[in-house]
């Protein structure tokens, strides 16, 4: 069929379209007077079935406590135009589960409906807060700002309260459209040496194992997402630095570790300057040092990180 028997048929199609809705037309007269050229037609039908824009993206960043993660969740806060939330989390138990106790958050409707006489359940909660990070999405994305949230996975993953089934922060925000994260980690011994020091050990037994254990679910709930580690990080900062923006697709500024005193985020618990620098390992405890190499999950996590049980990261990298 030629270019001119295609049109022809096309026209005697819309013709018995127009026919089937007269009825409808308040005067037959005005009804044709008003009808639209092919060219027109042809124009609406090709606006029609060409693709939306696509949704602009939600970039968010996860790791353990005490992992590096405030540092360099600060540098990436100082990327041009860049919103950070830090230590994100609605479904956690922590601050809810204090008996006595009532926080004064006059802004937080999650939590006040979490603590109320008759509380509501988590879907309500994660309802509420996809909703409301729809509309700080959508407000930042018109003021050219891209949304980056912190988890704050300590909440889930590091505390009795958590139900073991529950949806973490990247499974919520992959409900409201695409999502781009990343997740970062410290060798494991550093890391529980410092929840240690600081007192954060939330968990129960609170054994080295126990929290290589919750680590390795940790993982396995962001399986298949980038990995960045630490060390990585404070040896080569503006390489690492900019592969992080090239991941999260945001603007990369040059030497942004200049700017780290004048970005404040909650969970900054160890480093007090505002210098990237490799930092010494604490001293390991004998009576943890002596089982390193006993504890099963100790030893599959560090294999699965490419770090070595005492010595500095091994270089080969392993996805999560």
């Amino acid at each position: 069929m030629n270019a001119l028997a295609i049109r022809d048929e096309l026209c005697a199609n819309l013709q018995e379209m127009l026919e089937w809705v007269q009825d409808y037309a308040p005067d037959p007269a005005v009804a044709a007077a008003d009808a639209l050229p092919l060219a027109t037609l042809i124009a609406q039908c090709e606006a029609l079935c060409t693709p939306a824009p696509p949704a602009p993206k939600i970039r968010s960043i996860h790791h353990f406590a005490c992992s590096g993660g405030t540092l360099i969740s600060r540098c990436i806060a100082a990327m041009p135009n860049v919103t950070l939330l830090s230590e994100v989390d609605p479904l956690s138990q922590m601050q809810i589960h204090q008996p006595g106790k009532r926080l004064f958050l006059p802004t937080d409707l999650i939590y006040g409906a979490s603590v109320s006489l008759r509380p509501v359940g988590r879907e309500t909660v994660a309802a509420m807060f996809t909703a409301a990070l729809a509309e700080l999405h959508k407000a930042l994305a018109l003021q050219g700002r891209y949304l980056v949230l912190r988890d704050h996975a300590h909440s889930q993953f590091c505390s009795d309260t958590a139900p073991p089934d529950r949806a973490t922060l990247h499974e919520l925000l992959t409900r409201t459209g695409p999502v781009l994260s990343v997740v970062t980690v410290r060798h494991p011994l550093d890391c529980f040496l410092s929840l240690l020091a600081n007192g954060w050990v939330t968990f129960t037994p609170g054994t080295l194992d126990d929290y290589a254990r919750r680590h390795l679910n940790f993982l396995d709930r962001h399986r298949g997402l980038p990995l960045f580690r630490y060390e990585d990080f404070v040896a080569d900062t503006e390489g690492e630095l900019q592969r992080i923006c090239s991941v999260l697709e945001l603007p990369y500024l040059p030497d942004a570790s200049s700017l780290l005193s004048v970005v404040s985020l909650s969970g900054d618990s160890g480093r007090s300057t505002a210098q990237v620098t490799a930092r010494p390992r604490r001293e390991v405890p004998l009576e943890l040092d002596a089982v390193l190499e006993k504890s099963p999950c100790y030893i599959a996590l560090c294999a699965r990180l490419g770090y070595a049980l005492r010595a500095e990261p091994i270089t080969s990298e392993t996805p999560a």
